[in-house]
């Protein structure tokens, strides 16, 4: 079940995107860019993704600069989405601004190595029994 706070923060994230993430989200807006749909401030389980695709599963991080300061929180987001089949590639808030044809280039790098790649499958934990067979709470 998903969260409601989130799905309304994300939805608030959209209305209030970055000037990067608003350069990004228009290049990748409309099946654009080669073909794959992206999302804008799209939940997978408890993050929230700056941009995501379902075909192939790849999520693009637009990191500024609080995330230079967050990296566990960013490496837990990154392996969590990982086990979940997406492949994730970030740039800077400074490479979408300043060099926005590199980035879609390197885009296009990973879109091609998600669409090669295997899809795992994800098997979510299964509920802890008390030794009575209930579910634990």
């Amino acid at each position: 079940m998903r969260d409601p706070r989130l799905t309304e923060f994300a939805r608030e994230n959209r209305k209030a995107m970055t000037e990067p993430e608003t350069r990004m989200g228009l290049a990748l807006r409309a099946n654009r860019f080669e073909g794959v749909k992206f999302r804008r401030q799209k939940v997978i389980g408890k993050f929230i993704a700056d941009f995501a695709a379902n075909e192939p599963r790849i999520v693009v991080e637009i990191d500024g600069h609080t995330h230079d300061v967050d990296d566990l929180h960013d490496a837990d987001r990154t392996r969590y989405l990982n086990e979940r089949g997406y492949h994730v590639v970030r740039f800077t808030n400074g490479d979408v601004m300043t060099n926005l044809e590199g980035v879609l280039t390197m885009l296009s790098i990973a879109l091609a190595e998600a669409r090669q790649a295997p899809m795992p499958v994800f098997h979510p934990p299964l509920p802890t029994l008390s030794p009575e067979g209930e579910r634990a709470k």
